[in-house]
């Protein structure tokens, strides 16, 4: 069967990112679009690209007269407005069209961190103890230090470095007050676990199932926190990019596999998600796993984490991206 699949994905663009010094995340779709890109073409798809461009209000009339059997969705939010993302996701429901990825409700869901962590504690799955906070409601702080600070509504690990530890009332304050003011709203603030920190990567819908688990492993100076923050991520030159990798297998003990694999189900399931997505943990003291957050629609470059354990598990990059396409195409009508 020949089939059309068009990629979406967000134009990068100056913006509130850059003016934050946090551009090079903004860049990084272009390498997810160029593997995917070829990756479809390899499996003898017809591939379209249409990049999309701020405002929303253009993004209706540019999808309309679109013809593809299926849209290969890695539009990951316009520059400053991650919940843009959950936006455009609705955007192609609302048409009728077919896409990879998880659905409007669950990218909406997983990007309000507090909102995300209630529901996870709702469902007894352990989450690090957290508050959200401001500058005005400090006086409500109620967790115990080392706390970490994070804008509650952003991906990428966009404003997180290593000042987002705070270890006194002083630093919670300063953390607090720059959060709340470079990226609007609240921050939520949680009990730092300075355990070991695992990632799995779901696949599926119907029957999700669990790629190798992760370890990400942090070689740094005893005086950096071990903290997955933006600059270990997107700057290749920083001592945190050159310290911090992930292996995979993680070398853990079967029943800790287990109770990674059980949570990263359970998540996947409450978040409502379909086709992929990540689920981030740390150990707590006593050695259980703890839910940090969810990532429908993480990032899915040949470099990125899930890319890695797709390989662990025995598929090529072309057989992974062709799994995400089969499983979008399996949830659509008869």
């Amino acid at each position: 069967m020949h089939l059309t699949i068009a990629i979406i994905y967000n134009e990068p663009v100056p913006g509130h990112y850059e003016a934050l010094g946090e551009r090079t995340a903004v860049l990084g779709v272009l390498e997810a679009v160029e593997a995917v890109h070829q990756a479809l073409v390899d499996s003898g798809y017809s591939v379209i690209r249409m990049p999309l461009l701020p405002p929303i209000e253009s993004v209706r009339p540019r999808l309309e007269p679109l013809e593809a059997d299926l849209v290969f969705n890695l539009f990951e939010g316009f520059d400053g407005w991650p919940g843009s993302e959950a936006a455009v996701a609705d955007i192609l429901s609302e048409l009728g069209l077919a896409f990879t990825g998880c659905p409007s409700a669950s990218l909406s869901l997983a990007l309000d961190k507090g909102k995300a962590k209630a529901v996870f504690e709702a469902a007894g799955i352990r989450t690090p103890r957290y508050q959200l906070l401001k500058p005005e409601t400090l006086g409500m702080f109620d967790l115990r230090y080392p706390c970490i600070v994070k804008p509650c509504a952003e991906d990428a690990s966009h404003g997180i470095s290593e000042l987002s530890i705070v270890n006194d009332q002083a630093s919670l304050e300063r953390r607090v007050a720059w959060v709340c003011d470079a990226f609007g709203g609240l921050a939520l603030v949680e009990e730092y676990l300075d355990g070991r920190e695992f990632n799995a990567t779901v696949l599926g819908t119907d029957e999700p199932l669990v790629l190798p688990i992760s370890e990400i492993v942090y070689n740094l100076p005893v005086s950096l926190p071990r903290i997955l923050c933006f600059p270990a991520k997107w700057e290749p030159e920083s001592v945190y990019h050159r310290c911090t990798a992930p292996f995979c297998p993680a070398q853990i003990e079967p029943d800790l596999r287990e109770k990674i694999a059980d949570y990263a189900i359970r998540v996947f399931r409450l978040l409502g998600c379909s086709g992929y997505g990540r689920v981030d943990f740390r150990l707590d003291a006593a050695g259980n796993p703890a839910v940090l957050e969810a990532n429908p629609n993480c990032d899915i470059s040949p470099t990125a984490g899930a890319a890695l354990q797709a390989r662990t598990a025995g598929m090529d990059y072309r057989q992974f991206i062709d799994t995400i396409v089969h499983l979008a195409l399996e949830q659509q009508p008869a």
